[in-house]
């Protein structure tokens, strides 16, 4: 059942923030950016940052007994995966799939829609998320800060 409110979270979120509001901010008019062959680099960027939040959604829907969704999160504090490395893997996926869609499309305007994406995320994460981790997970969790960086992996 986790999968499906997985699967249904991802379409309505993920999806509204990767695909349906870039395909209307490609839609008003404005001049490309001259990337010439390099917006190609974008692509493997959409399919590594799609890749990492499809790891990131199962790690949640199996590992942690929940869903990405705020209301209903994991039950099982995930540290496994890519949340070894930082504690925002799936947000880093959707952001570098979103820095992937402006290159491939060539468009400064994705570029600004995607740095105003990262300030949500880290508005939503240090304002909400991480004192609700605090409160929900106590030490486990703030030992887990400790080791693991925010944004930038580990390795």
């Amino acid at each position: 059942m986790t999968a499906l409110k997985t699967a249904i979270f991802t379409i309505i979120m993920p999806g509204t923030v990767t695909v349906y509001l870039p395909y209307g901010l490609l839609s008003l008019p404005s001049p490309p950016l001259p990337l010439g062959i390099f917006r190609y680099l974008g692509v493997p960027l959409i399919l590594l940052g799609a890749a990492i939040y499809f790891r990131c959604a199962w790690d949640f829907s199996f590992a942690g007994r929940g869903t990405p969704a705020p209301i209903d999160p994991p039950k099982e504090l995930v540290v496994k995966g890519l949340y070894r490395y930082a504690r925002n893997p799936m947000y880093v996926g959707i952001l570098t799939l979103l820095f992937g869609e402006a290159l491939f499309f060539a468009s400064l305007r994705l570029f600004a829609y995607a740095g105003l994406i990262f300030l949500s995320f880290n508005l939503f994460i240090t304002l909400y998320e991480e004192p609700a981790l605090r409160r929900k997970f106590g030490e486990s969790y703030q030992q887990y800060c400790n080791r693991v960086p925010r944004w930038i992996p580990n390795l």
